[in-house]
């Protein structure tokens, strides 16, 4: 499973606007809900709900907020960069600007965690965030993440 399998080129967002942890996991719930026909609300209460068992923000600006949702087939992304940090509950105490949602069926298994820790390598290279922030189109944002050398260190 590559990164190009988790997330397609729709599901980019480089200007996201929103001013907390709440309005952004509810902007984000909407975007991702179109791509996996999935209603809005329930994604929202299930990555909500996943926030209230610990905050998903990793530390250098990073949030993986991610869950599983009955009625789809295969594991799901949707990556966006903050128009302004917003705070996260991080664990190190610093705002979130860049966002990778996550969305694996129920029956996924290793599958959403083996999603879940390409992701996270991935966001922890230097080299990589250096550029995803420095890149403000969805279509550059979305050459990074899944270009083969991403994929490959993230693998």
């Amino acid at each position: 499973m590559t990164l190009a399998d988790i997330i397609d080129a729709r599901a980019v967002l480089p200007a996201v606007k929103a001013q907390n942890k709440k309005q952004v996991l509810q902007e984000l719930s909407q975007a991702i809900a179109g791509l996996v026909a999935a209603d809005q609300r329930v994604v929202f209460e299930t990555l909500n709900r996943r926030e209230k068992l610990g905050s998903t923000g990793l530390g250098q600006g990073i949030a993986i907020p991610h869950g599983r949702l009955p009625n789809i087939n295969r594991v799901y992304g949707l990556f966006a960069r903050l128009a302004t940090p917003v705070d996260f509950d991080s664990i190190d105490g610093q705002p979130v600007d860049l966002v990778f949602v996550l969305l694996a069926p129920d029956h996924a298994g290793a599958d959403h965690l083996t999603a879940l820790a390409r992701i996270s390598r991935l966001l922890r290279e230097p080299a990589t965030l250096a550029k995803l922030r420095g890149t403000d189109t969805a279509e550059g944002l979305y050459a990074i993440l899944t270009e083969p050398s991403a994929t490959q260190s993230a693998a």
